[in-house]
């Protein structure tokens, strides 16, 4: 029998096998993956607008644009309530509207259509998670808000980690009086109590900062971390023999540091990346719950749980922190995956 030629592959990839190779991490990488689209689709899923309407043989797409319900036959200022405008035309032949899957919107009041029930109201069929102190849809809200979550945390990484990289590669790079002064600098900003910091600045500008403004103040916190990391890895990469190489071919210090060194320094990155996001997510939570995070009524799960234990709800508290502990959770489950699999010593030689 003739044998088999065996391929060699690349670190990379037996990395990435080893990550599939990990249930747990693999199948909760697809399961986050798959939820944050579906709540990128959420202006078409879950809104309080029709996808289309059929009316007098004509049809319109309130999705794209707003229409006064006298354009529908109602009486009435505005847009019309399309919920109600789809019970009416569900009994008259030729008008037809479709809804979304779940026909509320985060930020609407539902107040007429709960009297006589007085917000919050417990969960129903209707609405899922019920409503909160305001008569808003909780489920809505929790989607919105894991969308804003996930964004929120994949901004505050990349531009942490950016700043940690830039950083870290200058200090172990150049080393010496710059690597002195460097670290000195970074403890005195670690030295500072990160909670109260962003509460005294929010309270310090004139308007409350918005989304990514809010996404900036972290970031300038939260680099800090990775830097020790990067510069650990600079020192050292730079002692080897390619480095040496590259520059005695003429490299110049920018190219050996990012074109050389930083792609062989890459793997505490990757490695801690997804806690950074539960670090992320987990402060603006904390933030929201204090009432000095994302400015309402932009939906959060923090706010969720702050008016449910300040009307002491079970739904308004059970919801939202299902939400965050499941969603932490499989991040958690991801980072532990990618460490495993990207730890060095399952590929040394000496092991």
């Amino acid at each position: 029998m003739k044998k088999e030629k065996q391929l060699s592959q690349s670190i990379l990839r037996k990395r990435l096998r080893k990550f599939k190779s990990i249930k747990r991490g693999y199948y909760s990488l697809w399961i986050i993956v798959i939820l944050y689209i579906l709540a990128e689709l959420t202006p078409i899923l879950i809104t309080n607008k029709p996808l289309l309407v059929r009316y007098n043989e004509e049809f319109y797409f309130p999705l794209a644009k707003a229409y006064s319900a006298s354009t529908f036959g109602v009486e009435s200022h505005g847009e019309p309530n399309y919920r109600e405008l789809d019970k009416i035309f569900a009994e008259q032949d030729g008008n037809w509207a479709i809804m979304p899957l779940y026909p509320y919107h985060p930020n609407e009041s539902l107040l007429s259509e709960l009297s006589p029930n007085v917000p919050p109201t417990a969960p129903t069929f209707q609405h899922l998670f019920g409503t909160d102190n305001r008569g808003r849809d909780v489920f809505a809200r929790l989607v919105y808000g894991f969308k804003y979550s996930i964004r929120f945390a994949i901004i505050v990484t990349t531009i942490s980690y950016i700043l940690g990289i830039i950083v870290g590669a200058t200090l172990g790079f150049f080393g010496k009086k710059i690597d002195i002064l460097g670290q000195r600098i970074i403890e005195i900003f670690s030295s500072i109590p990160f909670l109260f910091m962003i509460i005294i600045i929010r309270e310090s500008l004139k308007e409350p900062p918005g989304f990514l403004g809010l996404a900036f103040i972290l970031s300038a916190f939260g680099w800090m971390g990775m830097t020790y990391y990067i510069r650990g890895e600079f020192y050292r990469e730079k002692a080897k023999d390619y480095v040496s190489a590259a520059v005695s071919m003429g490299a110049s210090n920018r190219q050996v540091m990012f074109k050389h060194i930083l792609p062989n320094a890459l793997t505490p990155v990757i490695t801690f990346a997804p806690f950074a996001i539960v670090g992320a997510i987990f402060s603006l939570v904390s933030l929201d719950f204090l009432g000095f995070g994302l400015v309402p009524p932009t939906p959060s799960w923090g706010e969720i749980a702050n008016q449910g234990i300040s009307e002491f709800r079970y739904w308004l508290i059970g919801a939202p922190m299902l939400a965050t502990f499941t969603t932490l959770l499989l991040i958690t489950f991801i980072g532990e995956a990618i460490r495993e699999a990207f730890d060095p010593k399952v590929y040394s030689r000496l092991r």
